[in-house]
């Protein structure tokens, strides 16, 4: 099925995959197969997975059916392109070569039918979130990621589940204001790459928020995640809208 519009690309983010939650592979393969083929190009914002402990884990972690799925979307012919989310900084060359996906920097500016957007995950937008800046200085340096990619799979899932388990535990304990992005750090990324439009996930927080910045109508688009909700932005150059997850007729 085609989208009523012909011409759009779509934003996807905080799909969290898992083997414990089959039904949101289900959904993600239906999406593939119909939406994203007809798109002019498929963007995820990271945390496409629950976790991803190294490139030659796929197959352990249950995965290999949804890279079968992106490579099948790639060899159609849409662009794909995938930027690091908090839950899958792990994803490397290996996962590009088997997908077709092409990897992004996190921020990157796109052109987006003639308007430059930023992209971002989003968590390094979260600075009231001091435990989770600490996670990410530690899990970005080299050393440390070579230290754990070189323990066995076995090791890596049985940390990553505990890593993941602390997580839940440190949310259930956090204000949602805390867990939310800040807003002047949104401003500040914003005006130093000069763009009136910002999209990113992680916060879970579904919305299209318009508000002013030195003088000057912007506009900051969040991502909702799938596991709990489902959102796909469908952007173009007639419109832009968040949908629920799933194909449109």
């Amino acid at each position: 099925m085609r989208h009523s519009e012909s011409v759009a690309t779509l934003f996807i983010s905080d799909l969290h995959l898992t083997a414990e939650r089959p039904r949101t592979n289900e959904e993600l393969f239906v999406f593939l197969e119909h939406d994203a083929v007809s798109a002019d190009a498929l963007y995820i914002l990271g945390d496409l997975f629950e976790y991803w402990i190294g490139d030659d884990a796929a197959e352990a972690l249950g995965h290999e059916a949804v890279l079968r799925a992106l490579r099948r979307l790639t060899d159609r012919g849409t662009p794909v392109f995938f930027m690091h989310g908090n839950r899958d900084f792990l994803v490397d060359g290996e996962f590009s070569r088997r997908t077709g996906c092409r990897i992004l920097t996190d921020p990157t500016v796109v052109e987006l039918y003639g308007e430059p957007v930023l992209l971002t995950h989003g968590d390094r937008l979260c600075t009231e979130d001091h435990a989770h800046q600490e996670f990410r200085k530690l899990v970005g340096e080299p050393a440390w990621q070579h230290s754990f990619l070189a323990k066995s799979i076995a090791e890596r899932t049985r940390l990553a589940t505990g890593a993941r388990q602390q997580s839940e535990l440190n949310k259930s304990l956090m204000s949602m204001e805390i867990m939310d992005v800040n807003q002047d750090a949104v401003e500040v990324l914003m005006r130093d790459y000069g763009v009136g439009t910002l999209i990113h996930g992680h916060t879970h927080r579904p919305a299209v928020h318009h508000f002013s910045l030195d003088g000057t109508p912007v506009r900051r688009i969040v991502l909702g995640d799938w596991y709990e909700q489902g959102s796909v932005l469908w952007y173009s150059d007639r419109s832009v809208r968040l949908n629920p997850a799933g194909p449109t007729s």
